[in-house]
């Protein structure tokens, strides 16, 4: 399996080098576009790595996974869903235009918009500080925390998402009795938890077991919870590509503009890339190709037929 991880990210750096890094945040535009990591953590807890494992980046859209377990655990199924749909949109991830056109109300929690909803549904005295130590407990790292210069440069520049919430407060999806830049706070700090790749195969792995960690047996989320958060990351994990990737990889899995995807391959392993360099749609482009090195070659589609992995 070593030697597989290792070929997966030698596979992916034999493509021509396409595509850009996130730059309409300015502090992402300095990731390093020769950076290529992955990982995998398996049930008996052994983490395997390749390529640059030890480079940090930010959660992004990723932290939305996390957001929405913790929304779910705080004030429950009805709550949540009452104001963010479960639809796939087919349109960007920061898109505006169906809150105006179709409904105010969030087409699902993995775009910018139902994040932000998803982010005012976490009903706790402090609600990041929760999202942080429930990533923690996910990637079973306590060191974990907050890159603050993505955050500050976040909120500076969060024009079109401070939009959307502006918008949906007036049309009664955001409360009205709360300043709407108290949510978007939480929302831009969610999104700048910086994390490495071993971190998210670990959260994967949890994920990948119903909530439980493998190797303690603490329960981290209920079952429900997580079987929610995996079935939008098959159906809106990788914003408007989440069906050709559903196609040709079928891992559920949710990238982020920083570079990383965290894949949970159920029961048997989790799965966490990193490569900077977005594609159109905003999703690591070394990553995916990664992702369906790794997905082809150990037969980890959720429709193919069960293996027994070996570390």
């Amino acid at each position: 399996m070593q030697k597989l991880l290792d070929d997966s990210v030698t596979y992916a750096k034999s493509f021509p080098k396409t595509g850009a890094v996130a730059s309409y945040i300015p502090e992402l535009a300095k990731a390093d576009p020769t950076r290529y990591g992955a990982a995998i953590a398996l049930p008996n807890g052994r983490t395997l790595i390749s390529g640059d494992t030890d480079v940090p980046f930010t959660m992004q859209s990723i932290s939305k996974v996390v957001s929405l377990i913790l929304a779910l655990q705080t004030s429950g199924y009805d709550a949540v869903f009452k104001r963010v749909g479960m639809e796939p949109t087919g349109d960007a991830f920061n898109s505006i235009i169906r809150l105006e056109t179709n409904t105010a109300k969030p087409s699902n929690p993995m775009i910018n918009a139902g994040a932000i909803v998803v982010a005012s549904c976490i009903q706790c005295e402090h609600p990041f500080e929760a999202m942080l130590q429930l990533t923690r407990k996910f990637c079973g790292n306590d060191q974990i925390g907050l890159n603050e210069a993505v955050y500050l440069s976040e909120k500076k520049e969060g024009k079109r998402n401070r939009a959307m919430a502006y918008f949906m407060q007036s049309e009664g999806i955001l409360p009205s009795d709360v300043d709407v830049e108290y949510y978007l706070d939480q929302y831009f700090r969610m999104c700048s938890v910086a994390v490495t790749a071993p971190d998210l195969a670990r959260m994967g792995m949890v994920l990948a077991n119903n909530g439980v960690n493998p190797v303690t047996g603490e329960r981290i989320a209920e079952g429900w919870q997580v079987r929610i958060a995996k079935t939008f990351m098959v159906t809106c994990g990788l914003y408007d590509s989440s069906g050709a990737f559903a196609v040709k990889v079928g891992i559920p899995s949710k990238s982020g503009v920083g570079g990383g995807i965290l894949s949970a391959v159920e029961k048997r392993m989790g799965i966490g890339v990193f490569h900077p360099m977005l594609d159109a749609k905003g999703n690591s482009i070394g990553g995916v190709r990664m992702l369906e090195f790794l997905s082809e070659r150990m037969g980890l589609h959720m429709f193919s037929e069960p293996e027994t992995v070996a570390g």
